[in-house]
């Protein structure tokens, strides 16, 4: 969403059309099975403790094993789910339920929590292309001292949180367990909606502002493609407004409790994101039903011009009919004297300027001009 919101029709959200892919009929629960689009996975290991931090880019599933016991938090990122076999590994490294692995694998999955004896599995829409509105699926598992996230490919809104990772300064996400590291990294996709919610909301102020200045029969369309774009991003934030405060409502021991006051936090955000998206929303209702009205009425001050200039032209077409008619005055001296007058033409158009001005006159008195 010109982008949602309306520059040109090429940057113009797109409606999402994303297939759910399931097991097949009558496969055991938990079975993986890839997309055949899928992109090859980029593992991406960070070990946190809160005196010391080191990552690993293009990491091992051995460099996982290695780390696991001896740093208080592991975050492993798997971008890509084309290898199923490493998924499955992951997942008995992890101790992760297979239902959830098979969650993971098939993307279009709703937004979702779901709890485990020792870890809870999270699934978000992420966006992955601003422009064009296009999200793909997170999914996240977190225990006492880990964190797995899978992504469709790579590309994501966690970079400020590396970086508070990386940093020299003492931070919570040093210092706290794996809980509240899942904590930062779902803020961090809500986060990311933020950016488009502005962008709909300047793009709405402006073209606000110019339907109130020039009406122009393309602004049309350009305010139905905006409304779109604000259904697209509302769509993904109610489910993952109720994945929110299904943590909240949570008993699990794997979420500390000042944790949950973070999640409180998050959860604010996204109603306050769905609320404006919302507002946004009914806002370019109105302002289509405006365009629409606008545009009526336009018509309907082009209707009573024409109307106007054809009442005018009416007796003067007549009086024009009346001298065009054949007359013979040997005939009879009623058979249009003036044919013969000398001033007869300039005396006829006199005549009908009169009646012009006369009719001008009654219609601005009547206040029909």
């Amino acid at each position: 969403m010109q982008d949602p919101n309306g520059t040109q029709a090429s940057q113009t959200p797109k409606r999402a059309r994303r297939k759910v892919r399931i097991s097949p009929v009558g496969s055991s629960p938990g079975t993986l099975i890839a997309d055949p689009n899928a992109l090859p996975p980029v593992l991406t290991l960070t070990l946190i403790s809160p005196d010391s931090v080191e990552t690993i880019d293009n990491a091992q599933l051995a460099d996982a094993r290695k780390a696991r016991g001896r740093w208080p938090v592991v975050w492993l990122d798997c971008a890509g789910l084309a290898d199923v076999e490493l998924i499955q590994q992951i997942g008995r490294l992890f101790d992760l339920h297979s239902l959830a692995l098979e969650d993971t694998v098939n993307t279009g999955t709703r937004p979702k929590t779901d709890f485990f004896a020792d870890h809870v599995f999270v699934v978000l829409a992420m966006i992955d292309d601003a422009a064009t509105h296009r999200y793909e699926q997170i999914s996240l598992f977190f225990g006492r001292d880990f964190v797995v996230s899978f992504q469709e490919r790579t590309g994501d809104p966690f970079g400020p949180v590396r970086k508070r990772i990386a940093s020299s300064v003492p931070n919570r996400l040093r210092e706290r367990k794996a809980d509240y590291l899942a904590y930062a990294l779902i803020d961090a996709v809500v986060d990311s909606y933020f950016p488009l919610v502005e962008q709909l909301s300047e793009k709405t102020d402006s073209i606000e502002d110019e339907l109130l200045a020039r009406l122009d029969r393309h602004q049309a369309r350009r305010l139905h493609l905006m409304r779109r774009g604000a259904g697209l991003l509302k769509r993904p934030l109610v489910p993952i407004r109720e994945t929110v405060a299904a943590l909240l409502r949570s008993d699990t021991t794997v979420i500390a409790s000042d944790t949950r006051i973070f999640l409180n936090d998050t959860l604010d955000h996204t109603t306050t994101l769905i609320e404006l998206v919302e507002s946004q929303r009914d806002m370019l209702t109105g302002l289509i039903d405006m365009h629409l009205a606008l545009s009526q009425a336009k018509t309907s001050d082009i209707i009573s011009f024409l109307t106007i200039v054809s009442a005018i032209f009416i007796p003067l077409t007549f009086l024009a009919g009346i001298w065009g008619m054949n007359f013979d005055t040997s005939v009879s001296t009623w058979n249009m004297p003036e044919l013969e007058w000398a001033y007869g033409y300039p005396a006829a158009l006199l005549l009908m300027f009169v009646v012009a001005l006369f009719l001008l006159g009654y219609f601005k008195w009547r206040r029909w001009l």
